[in-house]
C-alpha cells in the first residue's frame, strides 16, 4: 500500500509537557505498526539526536528531525515527505508541550507549528497519574487554544486502575474528545537516562530492542491503533515535493560573497571584539533564497551536475561516541560528489583509506575519554589528516576530540584548547553569523544552530572564531587550517551549500 509522500497517512503525538509519555507512545505505536507488516516513517519534531535513534530501531528506516527554527517553516513539508518517501503511514514525535517552541519566537519550532505544516491530525497524551475530572480541564485547553491544531484523540497514560480509567472517560466524555488509548501505570520501560537524556541506541542495542518491544507491547494492548490508523488516514495533502539532497544543491545559490558580520570582529581582528552591531539583514538577505521543492526523486545515489570528477572519501566518525547526526548530512556530501565511509573512533585505529576529508559530529566523548584516548594511532593521524590541511568539519563532540585534552586525558591536540565536564548545561537554540571564511562558509554567512552540552572548552574559541553568536552575544569556535571546530549543531539542509563547499576543499586541499 505505497502512497505518494504528500498524501501518506500521518499523525503527530503530542503531550501538555515534557516527561507525559510521548517517546512511549510514539516508539512503541511505530514498532506496533512495523509489526502489522506497514513501512512507518519515523520524525522528531526539534533538533533532538536521541529518539530518532529508538524510532529508528522500531521502524527499520531513519529516523529524521523535523526543527522549524534550525531549517526554517518551509522545508518542513519538503523533509517530511522525503522522509515518508515509499512509507504507508508515518509517525511525528513531538517536543516539549504541545506549544512549547524557541524561546521568544511565539509558536516557531512547536510541536503546534508542525502539525499545522504537516496538515496532520495530533494524539495528545496525557500523565492521568494525580487527576481524575480535571483531565476534561486541561484536555478542553489544548483543544481550544489554538483552532488550527486539530486534536483527534487522547491517550491516558499512567491509569491506576478499572474504576480510574472509568472516572477519566465520564470526565472527557464532555471535552468532545476520543479516547484513543488508555496505558497503565506499570513499571518503566527501561530507557536509562543521564545528563543529556536517554542512553542512545548505540550504546545499548540489546537493552534497547527490548524497550522498544515492551513500548509496542504497551501500545498495542492498550490502544486503539485501527482508530490512530484512521486518523492517521484523515491528514490533509501537503503542496509541493519532496525534499532531494541533489536538486537542493543544484538549486543552492552559490557561496555568498563576504556579507556584514553584525559587529563581531573577522579573523584577523580580536576575537573578543564584541562591538554594537546594527540590526543584522535576514537570512535570506544573507544566504540567498532558500532553495525551492524539487521534484521528486530517489535519494541521491551519484555524483550531483556540480559534483565534477571521481568521487573523494570524506569520512564520518561514527560508533558509540559520535551518535548525532542529521540523516540529510550524508546525503547532501554524497550529492555533492563524496563517498561517505563511516568510522568508528572508538575501534578504527586509523581513518580510512584515501580520506580526503573529515566530518565529527555529535555524541559523548566524555564517556568514552578513556578509550578515545587510548586509541593513539586515530589520534596521531587525525593530527595528520589536519597538518596536511584536509577540510575538517566538527561539532560539539567533535569539537572535543580535536582538543589538547578532555578531562585530563590526551586527545588529538589538533586545537590549542581544554576540555572538561561541567555541572552547567548549556541548552538552547541560537542566531550565529560566520566570523571567519572556512571549509564550510564565508565570513558573514548566518546560520541557525543548538547547543546542547555539559562541558566547557577553555579557551571557547580561537584567533578565529567560527561564529559570532547573537545572543548570548559571544564569539565561539575555532576556524584554523582546515578546520571548522564549534559546539553549535547545525542542519545543513538550511544552507545546502555547505556540504558542496566542503567537497569542493575535499578536492583541492
Amino acid at each position: 500500500m505505497l502512497t505518494s509522500p504528500s498524501s501518506v497517512p500521518r499523525l503527530v503525538v503530542a503531550a501538555p509537557s515534557s516527561g507525559s509519555g510521548k517517546t512511549t507512545v510514539a516508539t512503541g505505536l511505530m514498532a506496533a505498526l512495523t509489526a502489522r507488516g506497514l513501512a512507518v516513517s519515523p520524525h522528531k519534531v526539534g533538533p533532538d539526536y536521541i529518539d530518532p535513534g529508538y524510532h529508528s530501531l522500531a521502524t527499520g528506516r531513519v529516523g529524521r528531525n523535523l526543527d522549524a527554527y534550525l531549517c526554517g517553516p518551509e522545508l518542513i513539508g519538503p523533509l517530511f515527505a522525503h522522509g515518508a518517501r515509499g512509507c504507508d503511514i508515518a509517525v511525528v514525535e513531538g517536543v516539549m508541550g504541545m506549544f512549547d517552541g524557541a524561546a521568544g519566537e511565539g509558536e516557531l519550532a512547536s510541536t503546534a507549528q508542525v502539525a499545522k505544516l504537516l496538515r496532520a491530525p495530533v494524539v495528545l497524551v496525557v500523565d492521568a497519574s494525580s487527576q481524575s475530572r480535571s483531565v476534561a480541564a486541561l484536555v478542553h485547553g489544548f483543544a481550544s487554544w489554538d483552532p488550527e491544531v486539530r486534536i483527534g484523540g487522547v491517550i491516558l497514560n499512567k491509569v491506576a486502575s478499572d474504576r480510574h480509567e472509568e472516572l477519566l472517560r465520564e470526565a472527557l466524555e464532555s471535552a468532545g474528545v476520543p479516547v484513543l488509548g488508555v496505558l497503565r501505570r506499570v513499571a518503566q520501560v527501561d530507557t536509562p537516562s543521564r545528563h543529556l537524556g536517554l542512553v542512545p541506541v548505540a550504546e545499548r542495542r540489546a537493552a534497547a530492542v527490548k524497550a522498544v518491544a515492551a513500548m509496542a507491547a504497551q501500545v498495542a494492548q492498550g490502544c486503539d491503533v485501527e482508530a490512530l490508523v484512521a486518523l492517521a488516514r484523515g491528514a490533509g495533502v501537503l503542496s509541493g515535493a519532496a525534499w532531494d539532497a541533489a536538486e537542493a544543491l543544484a538549486s543552492s545559490p552559490p557561496p555568498p560573497l563576504p556579507s556584514p558580520t553584525l559587529g563581531f570582529a573577522r579573523a584577523g581582528g580580536p576575537p573578543s571584539s564584541l562591538g554594537a552591531a546594527a540590526p543584522g539583514p535576514p537570512l535570506s538577505a544573507l544566504n540567498g533564497p532558500r532553495p525551492q521543492s524539487p521534484p521528486e526523486g530517489g535519494p541521491p545515489d551519484g555524483l550531483s551536475e556540480n559534483g565534477p570528477g571521481d568521487k573523494v572519501r570524506v569520512a564520518v566518525a561514527g560508533g558509540a561516541a559520535f551518535t548525532f547526526s542529521y540523516a540529510e548530512h550524508a546525503e547532501l556530501l554524497s550529492a555533492a560528489g563524496a563517498e561517505v565511509v563511516v568510522f568508528d573512533p572508538l575501534r578504527d585505529e586509523g581513518l580510512p583509506e584515501g580520506t580526503r576529508g573529515l566530518v565529527i559530529g555529535g555524541g559523548f566523548p566524555e564517556v568514552y575519554a578513556t578509550e578515545l584516548s587510548g586509541n593513539e594511532a586515530l589520534r596521531k593521524e587525525v593530527a595528520a589528516l589536519v597538518e596536511s590541511g584536509a577540510p575538517v568539519a566538527a561539532e560539539c563532540a567533535g569539537l572535543l576530540y580535536l582538543c589538547r585534552e578532555l578531562d585530563g586525558l590526551p586527545m588529538c591536540g589538533v586545537l590549542d584548547a581544554g576540555a572538561r565536564m561541567s555541572e552547567r548545561l548549556t541548552l538552547g537554540y541560537r542566531d550565529a553569523v560566520a566570523v571567519s571564511d572556512s571549509v564550510l562558509a564565508v565570513a558573514g554567512t548566518r546560520m541557525r544552530g543548538h547547543e546542547f552540552h555539559r562541558t566547557v572548552v577553555e579557551p571557547g574559541s580561537g584567533a578565529a572564531p567560527a561564529w559570532g553568536v547573537l545572543a548570548p552575544r559571544r564569539v565561539e569556535g575555532f576556524v584554523e587550517r582546515g578546520v571548522h571546530a564549534s559546539y553549535l549543531h547545525t542542519h545543513w539542509a538550511s544552507e545546502p551549500g555547505v556540504a558542496r563547499r566542503f567537497v569542493e576543499r575535499c578536492r583541492t586541499s
